[in-house]
């Protein structure tokens, strides 16, 4: 999934996460994406740019499409991040120009590294299920770890750590001695984590990381404070333990990393450390579509046309570092 809007906002990341624990709410953006899914997204917002190397968080659904075509994203490029795709209800059929053809379901992590250039599309197979229910995720690659070659990696058998009403599935990084077999370029984890009713838990945290839990289900109580549904509760750093507790029963996402230590420019689907690298990944996509190429490439097995990448804007791409 990407941010396929015909008017791409500028966003630009940098590194200063807070010297310390806080307990900060994040409302979402509603963001049409396709042809019929409408999402929630949680980060980039004017408020919070990054969450350790997490630096793009979309929350769609439940959506009942059993008589909608579901999801549609046509074939799109990527540069400088993975994608994480994960799946509450429903299924997405993944493919891409390496020729990865993957029906990814509930509980399977698909992991995409988009590095120097890919293409994907993502759609709702027909038949599909009556609910569409997920989250779509990008890590920034740092350094020279943004070009590395591209890759797409499908984990249907992840670690689960359960312990008296509460289930706890990593997909990516690590939660209590449970380490997720999903390729990562930097420090970071990224778990979801399912409370049964009455449950109160604590969950280990790495006290270097900044933290962000992402409700998906429920109404989880999160150090003390109730998190409702499509919200994003930025809970900073210096954190060994949270406490997490569940009236109703609920689910959310935790996601976490150490601060990220560059600055960035994301645009579109893209992510770099100039405009100049923005600008130039536009041009080589725009170019592909035309004539073709072998940079991002073209993804076997979808029947329509790739996206066209919308106009840069009329102000030059600036990295800075992360503001308010």
């Amino acid at each position: 999934m990407s941010d396929v809007t015909g008017d791409p906002r500028v966003t630009v990341c940098g590194a200063e996460a807070t010297g310390g624990p806080v307990s900060e709410l994040v409302e979402p953006r509603r963001v049409q994406l396709g042809e019929s899914t409408e999402v929630r997204r949680l980060l980039p917002s004017l408020g919070r740019r990054m969450v350790g190397a997490w630096c793009f968080v979309d929350h769609y659904g439940p959506d009942d499409v059993a008589a909608e075509p579901g999801m549609q994203v046509a074939p799109h490029p990527h540069i400088g991040l993975q994608t994480v795709s994960w799946l509450l209800s429903g299924e997405v059929h993944h493919r891409d120009s390496l020729g990865s053809s993957v029906l990814v379901r509930p509980g399977e992590l698909g992991l995409m590294t988009a590095g120097r250039g890919i293409a994907h599309s993502e759609q709702s197979p027909d038949p599909h299920s009556p609910i569409l229910h997920g989250a779509q995720l990008w890590v920034a690659l740092p350094g020279e770890e943004r070009t590395v070659a591209p890759r797409f990696e499908h984990h249907a058998d992840l670690p689960v750590v359960t312990e008296g009403g509460l289930r706890a599935t990593v997909l990516l990084g690590e939660l209590a001695g449970a380490v997720s077999p999903g390729r990562v370029h930097s420090p970071l984890v990224g778990v979801d984590v399912g409370l049964r009713a009455g449950t109160a838990r604590t969950l280990p945290l790495e006290r270097d990381f900044e933290h962000a839990v992402l409700t998906v289900g429920g109404a989880p109580v999160v150090d003390g404070r109730e998190v409702t549904p499509g919200t994003l509760l930025y809970l900073g750093s210096g954190r060994s333990e949270l406490p997490v507790a569940a009236g109703p029963e609920s689910r959310f996402l935790l996601l976490g990393g150490v601060p990220f230590a560059e600055q960035l420019v994301m645009w579109w689907n893209f992510v770099g450390r100039t405009g100049e690298e923005i600008a130039e990944a536009r041009s080589t996509w725009q170019a592909e579509i035309a004539h073709g190429g072998d940079r991002f490439g073209a993804v076997p097995g979808y029947e329509g046309d790739p996206l066209d990448a919308p106009d840069l804007p009329p102000t030059p791409l600036r990295p800075r570092g992360r503001e308010r």
